[in-house]
């Protein structure tokens, strides 16, 4: 419901639920382990802290709401909701796009042990490429995949093997392979998915070093 969202925001924006306000709830109801509501409400109000203090709080949430964010709601105008969804949409994705990618490519110099440089527009538009590695007068393409999760990666795969003709292009023309490295998220970090890859990279270096 609307006006639930709207308590719930309010609630957390100003901290009303907050330990210092309410107590620590998830540790009390486990000491009084209730078997019902009405167990735990007369165990909260004894306890951790009195049926006023919570009624206090109520009252300070409706003044945050009544008040405050009446006020500030006032002063938003079209041209701001406007602006913020293009913020969202287009600049922060970007920004959290870049990040990822240089996330990867960082950890890559770090494994492989060698330069690795961001590549010219011209070879993003005519050969899908994002990075390279020069070695002697030849050149490694990378492409770096962000993924949004596991279940996109089957579609990342299927744009590979349509890039494959573009990708075979530039190993004719620079002397190097094209490689896709695809990056997950996971417990809040992100990694290179394929490892395999690394490998392989590491393979096409050696081979370019002997050439």
């Amino acid at each position: 419901m609307a006006k639930e969202w709207i308590l719930n925001s309010a609630m957390n924006r100003f901290q009303l639920n907050f330990k210092r306000n309410v107590g620590a709830v998830s540790e009390e109801i486990r000491k009084c382990a209730p078997k019902t509501v009405d167990e735990w409400r007369e165990y909260y109000f004894k306890n951790v802290k009195p049926k006023e203090h919570i009624e206090d709080l109520g009252r300070k949430l409706y003044v945050k709401i009544s008040e405050v964010l009446i006020a500030e709601i006032e002063e938003v105008t079209e041209k701001d909701c406007i602006d913020y969804m293009y913020n969202i949409v287009i600049e922060r994705t970007f920004d959290g796009y870049m990040t990822e990618i240089k996330t990867i490519y960082g950890q890559l110099e770090q494994i492989l042990g060698v330069k690795i440089q961001p590549a010219p527009d011209e070879w993003d538009r005519l050969f899908a490429v994002d990075f390279f590695i020069k070695i002697n007068d030849k050149y490694i393409g990378l492409q770096i995949k962000p993924a949004g999760g596991v279940s996109h990666i089957p579609q990342i795969f299927k744009e590979h093997a349509i890039q494959e003709t573009t990708h075979k292009k530039f190993s004719e023309k620079y002397g190097g392979k094209v490689f896709y490295v695809i990056s997950i998220k996971e417990g809040g970090k992100k990694k290179i998915y394929n490892t395999d890859v690394i490998d392989e990279i590491k393979k096409e270096i050696e081979r370019l070093k002997r050439e």
